[in-house]
């Protein structure tokens, strides 16, 4: 019964602690990037306000979603998605900053965490450009505009991946590369340059507009880092 106790209280001090340093490092967090968190999240809300002031203009439906050819096949109204994207994507946004800050690695990859910290804000503003534009009869190659984000989103994120330091929340995660730290470096350094390569191949392919050639690039970008680490571990053991 004793021992019991003991083991309980233990946790119960364990799991406070752990608490503690998660509320620490999300504070310093929101400190060192206060002003990107802020601005990144007023633009993360852009289409809303965008919207507000085409309320007028838009029609009471509008084209949320395009198939794989370019062709509108979802719907929402005019109130849903002009409050409801804008708002889902800043708790995105939000979501990201809180899963990056209960890791306390983190702190050494302030680069990298500024670019993570864009990546929803200049989705949801392309998304919603995308969206009213169409509602307002300016036809657009979304499959195009969406490739050719994509792309080069990817190439900044490869720019910086050489730049990540060991953690569990951002980067390439594998057994191999989380159970040596070389083997993060030497994984992320290469894994880089084939983001980058890779990242301004889907840009250029985007006239294409075809999903399978974005989707079969970026299968190409995952498995040669992961093939790397995996034969770099079996080299060094």
């Amino acid at each position: 019964m004793k021992h019991n106790l003991g083991k309980g209280i233990l946790y119960t001090i364990i799991q406070c602690r752990s608490k503690a340093n998660t509320a620490d490092t999300m504070k310093n967090l929101l400190r060192e990037h206060k002003r990107t968190l802020i601005l990144s999240s007023i633009i993360t809300l852009l289409p809303l306000f965008a919207g507000l002031c085409l309320w007028n203009i838009l029609p009471d439906v509008l084209v949320a979603h395009w198939n794989i050819h370019g062709e509108p096949d979802g719907y929402m109204s005019k109130a849903a998605l002009i409050f409801g994207l804008p708002l889902f994507m800043l708790a995105m946004h939000w979501f990201c900053v809180l899963m990056v800050s209960l890791e306390k690695k983190n702190r050494d990859n302030s680069q990298l965490i500024k670019v993570m910290l864009w990546v929803v804000p200049i989705i949801s503003v392309i998304c919603g450009a995308v969206i009213y534009a169409f509602a307002c009869g300016i036809l657009l190659n979304v499959g195009f505009i969406i490739t050719a984000a994509a792309g080069l989103l990817l190439a900044a994120v490869g720019f910086y991946l050489p730049r990540c330091k060991q953690n569990r929340t951002i980067g390439i995660r594998l057994p191999w590369t989380l159970a040596s730290e070389e083997n993060w470096e030497k994984t992320h350094r290469m894994a880089g340059a084939v983001w980058v390569a890779g990242g301004l191949l889907i840009t250029v392919t985007s006239p294409l507009a075809n999903l399978l050639v974005m989707l079969g690039i970026l299968l190409v970008m995952i498995l040669i880092p992961a093939v790397y680490s995996f034969r770099y571990a079996k080299k060094t053991t």
